[in-house]
């Protein structure tokens, strides 16, 4: 797939939960987490979500808001490692990497009255690296500027007659550089490091992520209207019913083809925003499987079908509403899904992923799994497009992920061995209960 836009790549955790060691993991446009219950699947997504909810907070939370829309702590030492004789860590850090290049690796520690500070950053371009701290020195600073920040700063110094100096600041969840006028403590210019900032570079790949959380709410009789987008603050589930509306009167294009996902995967052929006033909207949806001559007018509230349509909605509506190089984030998409509509879900997110879209889907579904083998197989789908990532905690409890790419045939290597074995030791025990009953 050729790259038209700059995408985040890879993520690496130390510290956080059960990632005691660092761990990272390549992101492909359908990256695959898989793996037992608490085998720290969330861990590697959730210093990211940390990061989203602490930029879109209104005001400044912090280095770090704990308690949000996306992830909710209530204590620092929750986030932390905690291994048996490895002892609790006292900091942890997050790394992004984008595709044109761009590397940033952030060092949370705990703080006794402020929960986390940042504590380090780690800032990589164009082969360049820049390690900025927060008390680093006018001259410590200085030794690390380019050309044309060292100019800017004799510039104002020779113009102004005033001497201004450098100093790191924190802005939210990042370190950057300020020049501060010495006798005016008002007067200061920002910049990123080497004039980059990783607020202008980072920022929008994390502003711009969907993130659809396991538990996706309740299905309701009305919906509060809300932004239909570009960005999409907090939980992506949120935005569903409004999204639906604009479409419905905007983009008939995206609607047509709900719509259609919703039937092929065997849950609904319709779905229709209906406003209740100014601050509501109602969401219906076909009472047949298909459409039918003069079943148009056959709907009934989301309120009154089965939660595999009101748990499903918000994915393929998400999986539509994405752009390429946008990053959206499922967690158990296979919830209150028949077998065949999880199979089938295998396809949309396929369809998704050849789009540009980056999709990372959070999984215990080996149907999922097994359908993706399948469209690779079947010459479907490029088997570059995918990358499965196999979560285990060790008997210490502290994690590691095993890495497998996808070859022409659609095998993973070395299948989890928990996984498969599991649908198949099932079927053997029924087998065997059936052979001995026949044979009493």
């Amino acid at each position: 797939m050729q790259k038209k836009h700059d995408a985040i790549c890879k993520i690496s955790v130390c510290g956080f939960k059960s990632i005691y060691d660092k761990q990272e993991i390549d992101i492909s446009p359908l990256t695959l987490l898989a793996g037992a219950n608490s085998s720290g699947k969330s861990s590697i997504m959730q210093p990211i979500l940390l990061l989203k909810q602490t930029i879109e907070a209104p005001g400044d939370p912090g280095a770090l808001l704990l308690d949000g829309p996306n992830v909710r702590f209530t204590q620092a030492e929750q986030l932390l490692s905690h291994i048996p004789g490895k002892g609790q860590v006292a900091e942890f850090s997050v790394g992004l990497e984008l595709h044109l290049g761009a590397q940033l690796e952030i060092m949370f520690k705990r703080e006794r009255t402020m929960g986390f500070d940042v504590a380090s950053m780690v800032y990589s371009y164009g082969g360049k690296q820049i390690h900025i701290t927060p008390g680093m020195t006018h001259d410590d600073i200085v030794k690390l500027l380019p050309p044309h920040l060292s100019k800017l700063h004799n510039g104002l110094n020779k113009k102004d007659k005033k001497e201004f100096q450098w100093s790191v600041y924190r802005e939210r969840c990042f370190l950057s550089f300020e020049l501060r006028n010495v006798t005016d403590e008002h007067q200061r210019e920002m910049f990123g490091p080497y004039g980059v900032s990783p607020i202008t570079i980072f920022i929008p790949h994390l502003e711009r992520l969907i993130h659809l959380p396991g538990l996706r709410g309740n299905p309701q009789r009305t919906y509060p209207k809300s932004s239909w987008g570009p960005l999409f603050p907090g939980s992506f589930e949120n935005y569903v019913a409004s999204l639906i509306s604009y479409w419905q009167a905007k983009d008939r294009r995206r609607l047509k083809q709900l719509g259609a996902a919703l039937e092929y995967m065997g849950l609904t052929w319709k779905v229709k925003a209906e406003p209740v006033d100014d601050t509501q909207v109602g969401l219906k949806v076909g009472r047949l499987l298909h459409g039918k001559r003069g079943g148009a007018s056959d709907l009934v509230s989301i309120a009154d079908v089965g939660f595999g349509v009101s748990q499903s909605l918000p994915i393929v509506v998400a999986l539509l509403a994405a752009d390429e190089g946008q990053v959206v984030y499922l967690e158990q998409p296979e919830i209150h899904l028949h077998p065949r509509a999880q199979q089938r879900l295998a396809h949309i997110l396929k369809n998704t992923a050849e789009r540009g879209v980056i999709v990372i889907v959070e999984t215990h579904s080996a149907l999922l799994l097994k359908e993706i083998q399948f469209l690779v197989a079947s010459g479907k789908l490029d088997k570059n497009l995918v990358r499965l990532h196999w979560f285990q905690r060790q008997e210490n409890g502290q994690t590691i992920i095993n890495t497998a790419e996808l070859d022409e045939k659609g095998a993973y290597g070395d299948w989890p061995e928990d996984f498969g074995d599991v649908e198949l030791d099932a079927e053997k025990s029924y087998l065997d209960a059936v052979e001995l009953r026949e044979g009493n």
